[in-house]
């Protein structure tokens, strides 16, 4: 085990949203990832997790990033921009070109770096014709910024298994705990660390539902979750301004 500390930066999906403690804090893959380390290394292992849920890629790189180099880690993951590509200004050729710029950043440092190609979320949200081609370029220049620098590249995307709903909480839009569990896995793997075998187990799709239940399912899903989520971009808010981040240090993961 050639690592001693990890960093995790991003948003909602690195803060673990909607894999629950009991407490009702949120696990998410990043902390089982930790855990998996740290039993590795030992009681010197330390981790941090910077990632708040909705915040925007310059807000990562801004206040995420300077913290993590700061703290001098042996491995970083970084995924941020998924919450761009879900904005109306939304500018690809910014993100592309400061994203490479932020991985060769961390990478110059002699940290290991883990970046993420994003599994498809989309095929079960509206607005799909807009927000897919963005995504595929976000994806698209992950894993060229990852060649490019020797970054260590999880593809989500290409594993289909992400197609099941049951990998997916109930807004649709981030991972339940048995999603969490298998990028856990994943992240592992492309380390090469061995974790549990049923953290990359699959649970059975879920029946067809009737067309009348679904259509139920939707507006009750629109009400919950899409409509909060117009209701903050019209405002101006995010899920995340009152927010802090849960691991905002490095300590030792028992902390």
């Amino acid at each position: 085990m050639r690592w001693r500390s990890f960093v995790a930066v991003g948003d909602s999906f690195t803060e673990g949203m909607d894999d629950a403690y009991p407490d009702g804090t949120y696990r998410g893959w990043a902390d089982l990832v930790a855990t998996r380390l740290a039993a590795e290394a030992g009681p010197d292992f330390r981790y941090a997790n910077l990632a708040i849920r909705g915040r925007l890629f310059p807000n990562v790189v801004a206040e995420q990033v300077p913290a993590a180099l700061a703290m001098k880690p042996d491995l970083i993951s970084f995924a941020a921009g998924g919450n761009d590509v879900l904005r109306r200004t939304f500018d690809p050729n910014a993100l592309v070109a400061r994203f490479d710029d932020v991985v060769g950043e961390l990478r110059s440092t002699g940290t290991d770096v883990v970046l993420f190609r994003f599994a498809d979320v989309m095929a079960r949200l509206p607005g799909q014709r807009l927000v897919a081609p963005r995504v595929a370029l976000l994806n698209k220049a992950v894993g060229e910024t990852a060649e490019r620098h020797g970054a260590i590249l999880v593809d989500l995307y290409a594993d289909d298994t992400y197609l099941n709903p049951m990998l997916w909480s109930t807004d649709r839009l981030h991972l339940s705990p048995a999603g969490h569990r298998r990028v856990a896995g994943q992240v592992l793997a492309a380390l090469g660390v061995g974790c549990d075998e049923e953290w990359l187990m699959v649970p059975p799709y879920p029946a067809p539902t009737p067309w009348l239940a679904a259509r139920a399912a939707d507006l009750r899903w629109a009400g919950q979750h899409l409509m909060p989520w117009i209701k903050r971009r019209l405002t101006g808010r995010s899920s995340g301004d009152t927010v802090i981040a849960k691991r905002p240090s490095l300590s030792p993961i028992s902390d």
